[in-house]
């Protein structure tokens, strides 16, 4: 039995470990598919408070991962594929093991949807990201593609034209699915192109290990440009790890979990930070300090439960 476990391995689940730890409730950590979080998928990160001088965000996360170790956070390698929250203990299926504790911290993350080209995956972080705020730095005075036609690829975009020099926008449908304002505001800067009815083919060059262009096709009429760029901006949202727990906690339209009070879940002993419940910011700053509040809310749960009362 386990007083507390934490589902998820990125800055909210490791950042809830060292809290955790330090409170001496030594924390399992399962980390999960995508181990590390989105971070481990980024280069440089720059906007981290305390590295003036930037880190790999590899690095950035086995930090946090040894300072949880440090003060007693287990991990366990697997994922979570199962859940039952009807009762306390909690228990939990990892890789086909039940597994009780009395109080969840779920930290499992989103996952951003990408274009699943064979090349894309290869150029991640080298040209090829999913977050506009945290790589947009990096293409100075270059040219770049964001694909989509929501609010957050306007936002992207916006946000690029603050270093870059030309922003062509592609989107795969006739209209843009942004909001009037967002779409106006995209519209009117003279920096972002917006290039309608088209899909990114695929992406150069792997053999450079750097994005050099991308193929575009035209789906109405099937003509295919290669567009020398410099990065690919991939904006078509993300979707929350959430599935598990489909039917037992509260989630919105897009699945991110629904909590009140900060990171309280409907379930008393069960909390929920970083990107599956946070669609707004997703920084590894605003993660960690959701990680944070989770851990000191599932000690005072504890504590509560100690002395025979909620």
């Amino acid at each position: 039995m386990q007083d507390v476990v934490i589902i998820g391995s990125g800055c909210a689940g490791l950042t809830a470990a060292i809290y955790a730890a330090r409170a001496n409730l030594k924390p399992l950590v399962i980390e999960g598919v995508e181990a590390g979080g989105q971070l481990s998928l980024t280069t440089l990160v720059e906007n981290f408070p305390g590295f003036p001088e930037g880190l790999q965000g590899p690095e950035l996360i086995q930090r946090m991962k040894d300072q949880a170790a440090r003060f007693g956070t287990e991990y366990m390698a697997g994922d979570v594929t199962a859940a039952d929250l009807s009762k306390s203990p909690f228990t939990l299926t990892v890789s086909g093991k039940p597994l009780e504790t009395r109080t969840l911290i779920i930290a499992s993350g989103a996952s951003a949807r990408w274009l699943g080209l064979p090349n894309e995956k290869m150029l991640i972080g080298k040209g090829v990201s999913s977050c506009a705020t945290c790589d947009g730095f990096f293409f100075r005075g270059k040219d770049v593609i964001v694909v989509g036609g929501g609010d957050t690829a306007m936002e992207d975009s916006l946000f690029l034209t603050r270093f870059v020099n030309r922003v062509e926008l592609v989107h795969r449908r006739d209209q843009l699915r942004a909001s009037k304002i967002m779409a106006d505001r995209a519209r009117a800067n003279e920096k972002i192109h917006i290039t309608y009815d088209t899909v990114v083919e695929d992406i150069f060059d792997v053999n450079k290990g750097e994005v050099t262009g991308a193929k575009l096709r035209n789906v109405k009429t099937n003509q295919i440009t290669d567009k020398p760029v410099s990065a690919v901006f991939v904006a078509i949202g993300h979707v929350p790890n959430s599935k598990i727990f489909k039917g037992q906690l509260d989630m919105d339209a897009d699945g991110y979990l629904k909590t009140h009070d900060g990171v309280k879940t409907k379930v008393p002993g069960v909390f929920a930070c970083g990107d599956v419940q946070d669609r707004v910011f997703r920084q590894a700053i605003t993660a960690s300090g959701t990680g944070c509040a989770a851990a000191m809310l599932a000690e005072r749960h504890l504590e509560a439960e100690a002395n025979g009362g909620h």
